[in-house]
């Protein structure tokens, strides 16, 4: 399953469970997880991407080792109206083909993500090559923070 509608997911996963967090991007896939009770969202690793199958055995290895129920997914909008950008329909494609892990996957609105995330770097005076380092997997807290806020609402 694959979906925007924060009480679609929720329904999939009635007892809650980890998630992971995904900042799906061209060069890296910054990856987050939340705890088993949905309270807080930490970044984890960040993968350099190679060839899909490839980041997707790296991703399927980390979901395995710690027990993941559900992925979450940031979605690109466009930042003025919300519309579907080419990078949107990047992450849609990403997702379908997570699908066979046979875990829910939810499309999180993204669109202030790794602005949020750099600013916040910036303010901790963070040299241009630690913020690199680290803005995906931020972005990718950020994403996962912001779904588990909204599905302990739903």
């Amino acid at each position: 399953m694959i979906t925007t509608d924060r009480a679609e997911f929720r329904v999939a996963l009635p007892d809650g469970g980890r998630l992971i967090g995904l900042d799906v991007g061209t060069k890296t896939i910054g990856t987050a997880l939340c705890d088993a009770g949905w309270s807080f969202a930490s970044p984890a690793l960040l993968i350099r991407r190679t060839k899909f199958q490839k980041d997707k055995v790296a991703l399927a290895q980390m979901i395995a080792a710690q027990l993941v129920k559900g992925i979450v997914i940031g979605l690109p909008l466009n930042l003025t109206d919300g519309s579907e950008s080419p990078r949107s329909q990047s992450s849609r494609a990403f997702a379908r083909n997570m699908a066979d892990l046979g875990l829910p996957i939810f499309l999180q609105d993204e669109r202030w993500s790794t602005v949020a995330v750099t600013r916040t770097l910036i303010e901790q005076d963070a040299s241009r090559a630690k913020r690199a380092e680290l803005v995906d997997k931020m972005a990718a807290a950020y994403i996962l923070q912001g779904a588990i806020d909204a599905l302990v609402a739903v």
